[in-house]
């Protein structure tokens, strides 16, 4: 089990008086920190985005490359904003109070070929407790073909990552929906992140949400889809790479980027608090951009998700004030992008630096 203490006394005036300001502004306002009718109308609007154009595949009998090559691109993009929006909320549990209701919206994770129970282990706890930090943060794992951080080793390749990046941020996804949840529900069983007496049942679980999203969303088209089936596959494997692409930016631009800082831990003890980890190794984008925070479910405002992932993204905007506000006084840092573009363009600039330098700087926890 992965156990490491932050120094969590050293900010305790910063996290009280933010928590404080957090929580008057949902009591004065009268207004929940779940869900509200935005938030359902955007559920509706992504799941149409994603299984409107799957019925008109399979029930369409259309024969058309083109219009095809069009449905299946607006899947991709509908899955994109689903992982964004309902999954992401939903398994921090932050879509509905009622624990029945969102575990319901949890299944979304399922129609998108994700592991509902792996993505909860991955993300809710490894990243959003450690995030940036080596062998531990799986995020920033090595992955041989790519350097992110000066802790991780240097391969003449990587000089070129930031150009070859786009092909192979195509992969993670295809990765998911294959193979990776069945990687990972053994390696968390080693790790204790999943319970001995929990595990047959956890791995049963995983067999079946696995089986139902290649049914429904391979098999069934291959069958029904009047094309020949290589140009079925072809044309899922194109999708899923779509959607590859999409979260790969929207999720690396908030942690691998120039002003975010890894590390490499020398101990179970880390030298700060885990709200100043959180704010040294996360950056927000567009914050002005309601288009881009309305598709990404407010993955733009990565630092305010990462303080309080138990609140919908939908009052983001809203909080990020207080966060500002808060942090400003305690002398704190807050690093933000005034667009995506921009963060697209750090990212990539990090990544060539990583793949151009091999002796820089290490940070250490």
């Amino acid at each position: 089990m992965i156990r490491y203490k932050f120094e969590n006394k050293l900010d305790r005036e910063f996290a009280a008086a933010l928590r404080t300001r957090v929580n008057a502004y949902f009591q004065d306002n009268k207004i929940q920190r779940d869900a509200n009718s935005k938030m359902i109308i955007k559920t509706i609007t992504v799941l149409s985005m994603y299984l409107v154009p799957y019925f008109f595949l399979i029930l369409g009998g259309f024969v058309n490359y083109y219009l095809l090559a069009g449905l299946w691109l607006l899947m991709g993009i509908g899955k994109a904003f689903i992982g964004t929006t309902i999954m992401h909320d939903s398994i921090h549990g932050s879509y509905f109070k009622n624990k029945t209701l969102n575990k319901l919206m949890t299944h979304s994770a399922t129609i998108v070929g994700a592991d509902k129970l792996i993505w909860h282990i991955q993300h809710n706890v490894l990243h959003h407790t450690y995030t940036n930090i080596e062998e531990t943060d799986e995020d920033i794992l090595p992955r041989f073909v790519f350097r992110y951080s000066t802790n991780q080793p240097h391969k003449w390749f990587h000089r070129f990552q930031h150009i070859y990046a786009p092909i192979f941020y195509c992969v993670p996804l295809l990765e998911w929906v294959t193979t990776k949840d069945f990687i990972k529900v053994f390696d968390y069983r080693r790790m204790g992140l999943i319970k001995k007496k929990d595990f047959p049942m956890e791995l049963t679980k995983t067999i079946l949400r696995k089986v139902f999203y290649w049914v429904v969303f391979l098999v069934i088209p291959v069958i029904l889809i009047p094309v020949p089936a290589w140009i079925t596959i072809l044309m899922i494997f194109a999708s899923h790479c779509i959607t590859g692409i999409m979260l790969a930016l929207i999720f690396q631009t908030a942690h691998v980027v120039e002003p975010a800082e890894f590390f490499e831990e020398e101990s179970e003890y880390i030298k700060h608090s885990w709200v100043a980890h959180q704010l040294k190794t996360t950056c927000n984008y567009g914050m002005d951009d309601k288009v881009l925070s309305w598709f990404l479910g407010g993955l733009n405002f990565q630092i305010e998700h990462h303080l309080f992932p138990d609140i919908c993204h939908v009052h983001y905007p809203a909080v990020s004030k207080l966060v500002q506000q808060t942090v400003k006084e305690f002398n704190l840092p807050y690093y933000a992008f005034p667009s995506f573009g921009a963060a697209i363009a750090s990212h990539f600039k990090h990544m060539k630096e990583m793949g151009s330098a091999k002796d820089l700087k290490v940070q250490v926890a």
